[in-house]
């Protein structure tokens, strides 16, 4: 049974759960010279600094009703950026029914809700393969939550926030809360698949699979983009300057990489 505002259990002090959300996502290029794989490294260290990752995390901490208590972050060298933020609870004026809802959540928009001391990071991972022309974007995020909120409900906001290829996803609830009579709550809202709050437009680009221990409160979904273009893996030109061959060797090449990060081992 979902809870309501209505139907909401009363709880025995603060609501003591630990809701985490892990998104990792992926971005596969083809850079086949030095100067390419320089200049695409050189992009994405512009497009995913440590400047714009906070200001995707500040967005996320309005999402889940937050207030930012310190900021660290940090540019690396030779690429990649970090950055960790400390939240502590918003204002209480009422959570929204919606919270306990297994939906997506808003794009960007302010939800209220009640926190304890939380944290959201985020860390870039640029790379590139040694010698055969596959370029790599890896970004991780982890959304900790203590409240009434789930972190899901940034999810929607994450996938808008960067150009992914491949999308894994961890949802786990941590410890337990008491209700007015003493009794042990181990999750406080229904939750099926996270994929329940991905939109349908969105999963609709994606393959999708679950491996979920509903027993343990622990929730994982993989996506992979369906539809595969070359021209939006070659960076700086298109496909047309390529011969037949080399687009399908290319081609092989991108999905093999893709097949690899995917099912999370090596294909030999």
């Amino acid at each position: 049974m979902k809870l309501t505002m209505e139907q909401r259990i009363a709880l025995h002090g603060f609501n003591n759960l630990t809701k985490t959300l892990s998104f990792n996502m992926y971005d596969i290029c083809y850079t086949k010279t030095k100067e390419e794989r320089e200049a695409y490294l050189e992009y994405i260290d512009e497009q995913y600094n440590a400047e714009r990752l906070t200001s995707i995390l500040k967005n996320v901490s309005d999402i889940i009703g937050a207030h930012v208590l310190n900021i660290s972050k940090q540019d690396y060298e030779p690429q990649g950026a970090s950055v960790t933020m400390l939240v502590s609870e918003g204002p209480i004026a009422g959570v929204p029914s919606e919270s306990f809802d297994e939906s997506p959540g808003p794009v960007m928009q302010s939800v209220v809700a009640h926190m304890d001391k939380s944290h959201i990071t985020v860390h870039t991972y640029p790379e590139y393969h040694p010698d055969e022309g596959i370029s790599t974007f890896r970004a991780d995020i982890d959304v900790s939550t203590c409240g009434e909120i789930s972190p899901l409900k940034a999810l929607n906001f994450l996938i808008s926030s960067f150009d992914t290829d491949i999308m894994t996803m961890d949802y786990r609830v941590r410890g337990f809360t008491r209700d007015i009579k003493g009794h042990k709550l181990f999750i406080d809202h229904e939750i099926s698949s996270i994929q329940n709050y991905i939109p349908d437009d969105i999963k609709s680009l994606y393959d999708m699979i679950d491996v979920n221990v509903y027993q343990e409160n622990i929730f994982h979904t993989k996506c992979r983009l369906r539809k595969f273009d070359l021209n939006n893996y070659l960076f700086g030109y298109t496909k047309e300057a390529l011969t037949e061959e080399e687009q399908r060797l290319i081609t092989e090449s991108l999905q093999w990489e893709m097949d690899e990060i995917f099912y999370g081992k090596n294909i030999m």
